[in-house]
C-alpha cells in the first residue's frame, strides 16, 4: 500500500518541519485506516496498521534518540519532556499489542483507532508546547533536521522500508517551504 504524501516545491531540513510533516503523513494513513475499516477491506486495513506502526516506530527513535534531547537542554520543561517520553512509551506499547494481532481479532481496529487518537493527542502537544518553544530557544534546527533525516534513513534500512517509502519521505519533506533561520534535527519518522 502506498505511502500518502504530500507535495511543495522546495525540501527544508528543518526539524520540526521534518516532523511535522511526518506527523502529517501518520495522520493520513489513520484517515485511510478508518475509510478501510468502513469499506470492510479488512486486509488492506491490517497492512496500512502495520505501517503505521512502522512509521511510529522509527518516529519515536528519531525524537527520543535526537529531538528530545537536544530540546531538553535547550529549553527549561523538563515535566513537557517527561510526559512526551510517557506518551511514547504508551505508543510503544499499543503498537506491540497491534503488531501481534490481525484483523479479524475482536479489537484490532478499535486498538489502531485509540492508537490514532493517542497519537493525535500527543502530535497537538508537542506542536502546540514543545515546538515552539524549541524555536523560541533558537536551537540549530537546520543542523538538529540533518542529524534526524540521516538516523532516519538508517532506522528505515534496518526495518526493511525500501526506496518507495523514501522517496515517499522526501516528498512529505517538501510539504513545507523552507523557513527562515537555521535550525536542525536530525532523523525523523512519523
Amino acid at each position: 500500500m502506498a505511502t500518502p504524501r504530500a507535495s511543495t516545491a522546495q525540501q527544508s531540513n528543518d526539524a520540526l518541519q521534518i516532523l511535522t510533516a511526518d506527523h502529517a503523513r501518520v495522520k493520513k494513513m489513520f484517515k485511510e485506516f478508518e475509510s478501510l475499516i468502513e469499506d470492510e477491506a479488512n486486509e488492506e486495513a491490517e497492512q496500512l496498521a502495520k505501517q503505521i506502526c512502522t512509521e511510529l516506530t522509527v518516529h519515536a527513535m528519531l525524537e527520543e534518540e535526537i529531538f528530545y534531547p537536544e530540546v531538553r537542554k535547550a529549553i527549561d520543561d523538563e515535566d513537557l519532556i517527561d510526559e512526551a517520553e510517557v506518551e511514547h512509551q504508551t505508543v510503544k506499547d499499543l503498537i506491540a499489542q497491534i503488531e501481534s494481532m490481525n484483523s479479524p481479532d475482536e479489537k484490532f481496529s478499535a486498538k489502531v483507532t485509540v492508537l490514532g487518537e493517542y497519537v493525535d493527542h500527543h502530535v497537538q502537544e508537542e506542536q502546540d508546547e514543545m515546538f515552539p518553544k524549541a524555536k523560541q530557544a533558537k536551537m540549530d534546527l537546520a543542523g538538529l533536521g540533518e542529524r534526524l533525516l540521516a538516523r532516519k534513513q538508517e532506522l528505515m534500512a534496518e526495518m526493511g522500508m525500501g526506496e518507495e517509502d523514501e522517496e515517499a519521505d522526501e516528498e512529505a519533506q517538501k510539504s513545507k517551504p523552507r523557513g527562515g533561520g537555521s535550525r536542525s534535527v536530525q532523523g525523523s519518522r512519523a
